[in-house]
């Protein structure tokens, strides 16, 4: 289909908006879809070459117009064949899971079938651990290609392999004979790179520069740095104050003693109390959530006593889980803890608890996401009697409603911030509520605490934040902008005319224009790392560019400017610290 021809020059359009799309009425119909589909990425692929060459200063390179046609068509077909490449590799399992999920999502969005890879693959992720050589990999066509090394990994530390370089064959330590993995299943290569931590595997490369190369990899605990938490001094108006980003709750599954959420943010803490911290912002947003126990074990950490989270189960009966830290405070400073719509589960039982006990400031959008359910993983395997019949996976089973300790649940309401600031989301529906079949608001008695009362002006600072945000311009833009862009996505119908197609885009453009100023949008703010974490950005390239790339994120970050006003706002009590010390 994509050797015939494309007329730019027809006048008609394609709308993608796809999910009220109904079916084709036959083959034909489908086919001329397809042929929309296909011209759509074609045209967008030939007007961006127009327009780079238009820029083009040196016209001896320019290309005819036939040229660039044939080149995107060529980069069309090229990604064509790719996707399709990638959907042969789809098995039996594959199919069988989208069926599964079709079935369990009628109960509630989060009941779902995990096939044993997928399970691995949760577990990798709520650990931030795997064992193995430290590379991420990505299959494009039929070669598997690195595109991360992973610091401090295997692959890291033999500074022999280059991203980009493709992977040919797999030989483990006690074969023989060496596997080709050129076009094999990127999921079946990765089982077998991977192993246990000790471990040989032997891996044939073909180098960026082109020759090819055995490499032996001792495979070890590569520990996924992105996962945990991490912290930063911020420096402003001769006050320090504290910035801990946390990615989720991350826990161990199968190591007690393995890295935790809880325990890292309370060596975040003491490691930026060293530094003078008179305030803490604690950064929440985009944490989808993870472990109820650490999310208790951390609110521990700012609270004296008393009930954190209220869980309801099936048979109606309710428990309250308490501090369990015996009334050790690790931070009674100042603290605000920043959220947006991404922030769910777990973020949003701590920022609940905090909010109802008046211990911190809540800082972001409208609400969270509206997650307020627990789930635990079901082995199917105790149900099947015949054990020839394979690995049947996990069932991830909704088996709880949490509550706040004030009775009201976070499920579809999420968690309202104290302080709301509009971010380019703030139109569009993203949380719980937008999802199909999710279980229903409810409430039930409040648990019987003591609120905080370090503050001396709380409702005092939450009303000059709100007031700034307010009557700030860049916030106004930022609503104006998020507006904009809510109309957008709903502006499904786009011209497959190359005129009218330029048109649009032009008009696109120059309606964005008075949102281009964010992009020099710079606070007044200064950071730099703790002692510990500057050591080790010495001793490791890699994590010193990814602190980098953080710092230059916060540099440009107006939602990390307003909170640290709030803290400057913040007027505490005579309260003394707790001196907790630092794990080894």
């Amino acid at each position: 289909m994509i050797q015939e021809p494309l007329d730019f020059d027809k006048q008609e359009e394609i709308d993608t908006d796809y999910e009220k799309m109904s079916y084709a009425e036959n083959k034909a119909q489908l086919k001329d879809h397809w042929r929309k589909l296909i011209k759509l990425s074609v045209l967008g692929n030939y007007y961006d070459k127009i327009e780079e060459q238009a820029d083009l200063k040196d016209r001896s390179k320019a290309k005819s117009e036939e040229t660039l046609k044939k080149e995107a068509i060529e980069e069309v077909r090229k990604s064509l064949a790719e996707s399709f490449d990638l959907n042969d590799d789809v098995e039996r399992m594959d199919y069988f899971s989208l069926f599964m999920n079709a079935i369990t999502t009628h109960f509630d969005p989060h009941t779902n079938f995990f096939p044993p890879r997928n399970k691995d693959r949760f577990d990798t992720s709520m650990s931030g651990k795997l064992e193995g050589i430290g590379a991420r990999l990505q299959k494009k066509m039929d070669y598997i290609s690195v595109i991360e090394i992973i610091s401090g990994g295997p692959a890291w530390r033999s500074e022999k392999i280059e991203i980009g370089d493709k992977i040919l064959k797999v030989k483990q330590e006690k074969d023989t004979v060496a596997t080709s993995i050129v076009g094999m299943r990127i999921a079946d290569a990765v089982e077998l790179i991977k192993g246990p931590k000790g471990t040989k595997v032997i891996l044939t490369l073909k180098k960026v520069d082109g020759t090819v190369e055995d490499l032996t990899l001792t495979r070890d605990v590569v520990e996924i740095e992105e996962t945990f938490a991490k912290s930063m001094i911020i420096e402003n108006d001769g006050m320090n104050y504290g910035l801990i980003d946390l990615p989720k709750f991350y826990f161990d599954m199968e190591d007690r003693n393995g890295r935790a959420a809880g325990e890292d943010i309370a060596n975040e803490i003491i490691k930026l109390k060293k530094q003078g911290m008179q305030g803490l912002v604690l950064d929440l947003r985009n944490n989808g959530g993870g472990s109820l126990g650490e999310v208790i074990k951390m609110a521990g950490l700012f609270i004296e006593e008393g009930p954190v989270v209220q869980v309801a189960y099936p048979n109606g009966r309710t428990r309250i889980h308490d501090d369990p830290d015996n009334g050790e405070v690790l931070w009674d400073g100042p603290l605000v803890i920043m959220v947006n719509e991404f922030s769910a589960s777990a973020s949003e039982i701590l920022a609940a608890a905090m909010q109802d006990y008046d211990r911190a400031v809540i800082l972001g959008s409208k609400q969270t996401f509206g997650k307020g359910t627990v789930q635990q993983f079901q082995d199917l395997n105790r149900y099947i009697t015949n054990g020839n019949l394979g690995d049947f996976g996990f069932i991830k089973l909704t088996t709880q409603k949490f509550y706040r300790v004030n009775g009201g649940s976070t499920q579809l309401e999420g968690v309202k911030s104290d302080v709301v600031a509009p971010d380019r989301y703030s139109y569009i529906d993203l949380g719980e509520k937008d999802e199909q079949f999710p279980l229903p608001y409810d409430e039930i008695p409040a648990a019987e605490y003591n609120r905080f009362t370090g503050y001396l002006n709380l409702s005092e600072a939450i009303k000059n934040s709100q007031e700034r945000i307010d009557n700030d311009p860049k916030f106004q833009l930022i609503d104006e902008s998020a507006q904009w862009l809510k109309k957008q996505r709903e502006d499904n119908v786009i011209p497959l005319n190359l005129e009218a197609y330029k048109n649009r885009l032009e008009n696109l453009e120059n309606q964005s224009k008075r949102f281009d100023q964010f992009e020099d949008y710079k606070n007044e703010l200064s950071f730099k790392l703790t002692p510990s974490d500057e050591f080790a950005t010495k001793q490791d390239s890699i994590l010193k560019k990814k602190r980098e790339r953080w710092q230059e994120g916060l540099q440009t970050d107006l939602y990390l400017n307003e909170a640290v006003n709030i803290l400057k706002d913040l007027k505490m009590k005579n309260i003394k610290n707790s001196n907790l010390t630092l794990k080894d």
